[in-house]
């Protein structure tokens, strides 16, 4: 590992923040601090904080010494000065005197201390930061110590490997404990660069950024330097592989069964997925003995609430014989769920007062053959959990190839697991109506898709957004930002639709409701029935009923895959039902369409696919053009006013308004369906 030091951009930094009146101290710890942020081998997701002591001005502009340190919610890649709140440090220093403190008191009392109310909470690990003296102090979560310190025999193996230049400290909860327990460490041996924290990370210090940012780098490359001389005994060698089929099914296969399978076949418990298959991870999953070395443990403890402790294992899916793998995943889930509920219980049982047990499912799934999931509630949160997982596998082959990889055991990590603390560090906030599910909306680029899609990301969904324009399909996609995903589909062409289906399988894990939106009617196609010519009739079939066919085939495919139900949702348009004169080829086929939507309820209820369609009339559109408008009306005899304003509340109708007729079809309880 080496240094990313660099004095121009260190400079650059310090005088672009003294025009923001931010000081150099902090301009220095913001700097650092992404230098450390940016390498995934030192932090990755939140983990890690940094912190310098330094005086700023309080609201009454008096200087006054404070602890700026890394705040909740905030990542050390991307810091910025309102992400180090000041807390007063002379009353940090005075919480040592006592002899205990709970977690409570720990938090209100470093609030009670903030220089502005409006801060986010200061790091879980203030008090540590705060009770060593030097002016800069870093904390990682390093791989390379972790795959040291992962060892049965890991606070003496580094010992042995740092000596007189770094502490070891056994492991204990963070807090008020660990802080005191690090500053007696400290003043033990004070001329130590840095204190490794078994089985956690480890903690570098320094009276300059620059000293304590490079303590770190030169720690760490320490132990990356000592697994790298065990080469001879690398355990990737010692993998011994499975003979993986040819018939090995496809990632867009096995991830609604696997989605649906860890949501327990509960709509309420759906997660989204996120997939990885890198070489290395493809030599871990296809290992004979994946569910040993797999499932030894979390690397730090700080990642149980994204992962859980153990992975999900997977039989090896068949293309073949899906039904057999489903099968035997739903055993597997609920055995890996009351595998939960037993370590639960019986740590449960030490705790005053007792804890509320979280959602049993996991969040990383391995499947020999294919690769990695992480799951989550979000797009967001299964990355997370697949980064965290991906890290994991390299952490622990290093471990092995020191030794052997031994994790916290499972009173320690479900303490951690079950902190208040360690908690809230993922939010409370209420989730959102469409939260978990994923929204595929066709004809996303036009007027009514573009508002479906914005209004549905809005309320949580995780959006797939189809057109034949694909340039505006992720124009749409771009303005909503996020995950959604933009994607070029002519949906008359089964092929096109089959593979937009399997990619979004592979982003996303599945589907939960489809938009069935695409639909037109250019002016040519207009005219008497008596006078129309097949080929426009059968063309504007092809768009306006076949396509929702299509797409409905598809999307009701993998909800009965993921057992989890689904909602169908169908643009039939007002000319299913109250046809105009001269327009026949685009209001037969939505009269079929509705009928359609009618055959899909009847045939797919009974797997809690709700199916239903929104007769949208007259909005103004790429369909719905000037001259449609003028031509339309006239049809009718009348206005373009009337026209526009023809339904019982005589207002015109907009795509907003068409875009809250499909999300309230999404919500509806399934119980009133």
């Amino acid at each position: 590992m080496k240094s990313n030091w660099d004095n121009k951009l260190a400079k650059n930094m310090v005088d672009e923040y003294a025009h923001q009146g931010i000081n150099q101290d902090i301009a220095l710890r913001v700097y650092t601090s992404r230098l450390l942020g940016a390498d995934p081998k030192l932090v990755i997701h939140g983990g890690g904080n940094t912190s310098v002591k330094t005086v700023v001005n309080d609201f009454v502009g008096d200087p006054t010494e404070v602890l700026c340190v890394k705040g909740s919610g905030w990542d050390l890649d991307t810091l910025e000065p309102a992400g180090l709140p000041a807390v007063r440090i002379k009353p940090l220093l005075r919480m040592r005197e006592r002899e205990t403190l709970s977690d409570e008191d720990m938090v209100n009392f470093q609030r009670q201390n903030l220089l502005d109310s409006a801060s986010p909470n200061p790091s879980v690990e203030t008090l540590l930061h705060a009770y060593l003296p030097h002016k800069f102090v870093d904390h990682t979560h390093a791989c390379a110590v972790l795959s040291l310190t992962n060892q049965p025999n890991g606070i003496e193996l580094c010992q042995e490997i740092y000596g007189e230049d770094a502490s070891v400290v056994p492991f204990v909860m963070p807090g008020f404990e660990l802080a005191k327990v690090v500053a007696d460490v400290w003043e033990a041996k004070p001329k130590v660069l840095g204190v490794i924290l078994h089985k956690h990370g480890i903690f570098t210090f320094a009276e300059s950024a620059q000293d304590s940012y490079e303590r770190m780098i030169d720690l760490v490359d320490r132990a990356e330097r000592h697994i790298a001389k065990q080469s001879s005994k690398s355990f990737a060698v010692r993998i011994v592989p499975l003979k993986v089929p040819s018939n090995v099914a496809s990632v867009s296969e096995v991830a609604p069964i696997i989605r649906g399978a860890c949501a327990g076949r509960d709509d309420k418990h759906r997660l989204i997925l996120e997939y990885r298959d890198s070489e290395q991870i493809k030599q871990w999953v296809n290992g004979k003995k994946l569910a040993d070395y797999a499932t030894r443990g979390v690397i730090t403890p700080d990642h149980i609430i994204r992962t859980k402790n153990k992975p999900l294992i997977c039989p090896l899916p068949k293309s073949e014989s899906l039904d057999v793998f489903s099968t035997e995943l739903d055993a597997a889930v609920v055995r890996y769920v009351e595998e939960y509920q037993a370590y639960f219980e019986a740590n449960n049982a030490a705790q005053d007062p007792p804890k509320t047990a979280l959602d049993p499912f996991p969040r990383v799934v391995l499947v020999p053959g294919v690769g990695l999931f992480g799951l989550g509630t979000s797009k967001k949160a299964a990355g997370v959990a697949a980064d965290l997982a991906e890290i994991s596998v390299a952490t622990v082959l290093d471990a092995e190839q020191v030794g052997s990889y031994e994790a916290l055991g499972d009173a320690d990590l479900f303490d951690m697991e079950y902190w208040s603390l360690e908690q809230a560090k993922l939010g409370k906030g209420q989730a959102k109506p469409l939260q978990r599910q994923v929204a595929v909306i066709s004809g996303g680029g036009g007027t009514i898709g573009q508002a479906t899609a914005r209004l549905f990301a809005e309320q949580g969904a995780e959006i797939v957004v189809l057109d034949l324009d694909g340039p505006a399909a992720k124009r749409v996609c771009d303005d909503i930002g996020g995950n959604a995903l933009g994607l070029a589909c002519d949906v008359t062409d089964a092929m096109q639709v089959r593979q937009a289906f399997d990619q979004i399988c592979r982003v996303f894990g599945g589907i939960d409701i489809l938009v069935s939106n695409a639909g037109g009617a250019p002016e040519s196609w207009q005219g008497a029935a008596a006078d129309l010519d097949e080929v426009v009739l059968r063309k504007s079939f092809e768009l306006n009923f076949f396509s929702h066919q299509l797409m409905a085939q598809q999307a009701v495919r993998i909800m009965r895959a993921q057992g989890t139900g689904g909602v169908l949702l169908f643009n039939a348009s007002k000319q299913a039902v109250n046809p105009g004169e001269n327009f026949c080829a685009y209001g037969l086929p939505k009269a079929a369409t509705l009928f359609l939507s009618r055959q899909y309820a009847l045939e797919n209820g009974r797997y809690g696919i709700r199916s239903n369609a929104v007769n949208a009339d007259r909005i103004r559109s790429g369909l719905l053009t000037d001259e449609m408008i003028n031509t339309r009306s006239s049809a009718r005899g009348l206005s373009e006013s009337e026209y526009l304003s023809g339904n019982l509340l005589g207002k015109e109708v907009e795509a907003s308004d068409v875009a809250q007729a499909f999300l309230q079809q999404a919500i509806m309880d399934k119980t009133t369906a």
